[in-house]
């Protein structure tokens, strides 16, 4: 395993909990990361077991390869596994991803001619890091998988979902961006976009937070929680996954006018208007697929 923060270290803990199901259960982990703090206290916890020291370390036998970093560092990688990793990687091996975009990986991985399958767990937290993985986290939850010509390779990939507690779902990589833009990426550029707005960016604080700041409860606690998450992973998802977030964003700021035009409206807004759009969206999110 390339990697071992949230979602690598989650995989691992899955695999160890669960160990009855399938013989990935059974398989031996080893994990390399830059710095290799979160390998080594896999280790010390008993759910990987080797820290490796290099990545072609970690690649030496192996017969599935995950590349669990964010979407550029995975590109990179993939351009490495074809070129001076490729002598420790072995003939047959599988290699997937778990990154948050797949339409850039999997063309790139396809350009090189690897055997590779493109995944992604949907699941995740707003913390990051080795410490912050849990063996449940893919409990239940669907985990899209590319699938390519090659159907074993495509199965040993619905293998590991299964393994660790996922239902995996096979779709299209174009499908797959278009669909997260909309339902996770759109919501991480408007929680930073809401902290931006009312709080700040970079530079100075906004007039009038520091008094909403002392007031501020569980709304902006939960409309802002995704703007805490991993930096290096959410500049992933844009730079990978620009054209489909910019196509929600264009919806978005459509909706926002309207929004406006009726705040706006002469004599103020109309109430039975505004209660039917909220009511409206309630009832979409209600009629949802629990």
């Amino acid at each position: 395993m390339l990697g071992l923060g949230l979602i690598g270290g989650s995989i691992a803990r899955a695999l160890r909990t669960r160990e009855g199901i399938g013989d990935l259960g059974h398989a031996r982990i080893a994990a390399w990361t830059p710095g290799g703090v979160g390998p080594s206290a896999a280790v010390r916890d008993g759910v990987i077991d080797e820290a490796a020291t290099s990545p072609q370390e970690a690649l030496d036998g192996a017969e599935l390869v995950v590349l669990a970093g964010p979407a550029p560092v995975c590109l990179d990688q993939l351009a490495a596994l074809a070129g001076p990793w490729r002598g420790a990687l072995r003939p047959d091996a599988v290699i997937t991803d778990v990154a948050s975009t797949k339409a850039a990986i999997v063309e790139r991985a396809a350009d090189l001619g690897l055997r590779f399958v493109g995944g992604h767990p949907m699941a995740g937290r707003e913390t990051s890091g080795y410490a912050a993985a849990q063996a449940d986290l893919f409990e239940g939850r669907p985990w899209v998988v590319v699938p390519t010509a090659d159907e074993a390779a495509t199965a040993r990939v619905e293998e590991l979902a299964r393994a660790v507690g996922a239902r995996p779902l096979r779709m299209a990589a174009d499908e797959h961006d278009a669909a997260v833009a909309a339902i996770s990426h759109l919501p991480l550029l408007m929680a930073t976009a809401l902290v931006e707005t009312v709080a700040g960016g970079a530079g100075e604080a906004r007039d009038g937070w520091s008094a909403a700041a002392g007031l501020a409860s569980t709304g902006w606690r939960d409309m802002t929680r995704l703007a805490r998450g991993d930096i290096d992973m959410g500049a992933g998802i844009v730079t990978t996954n620009a054209p489909a977030i910019a196509a929600r964003v264009r919806d978005l700021l459509s909706v926002l006018e309207g929004w406006l035009a009726e705040l706006e409206r002469d004599g103020g807004p109309d109430a039975d208007a505004v209660a039917t759009r909220l009511r409206a969206a309630r009832e979409r999110l209600e009629s949802m697929p629990r």
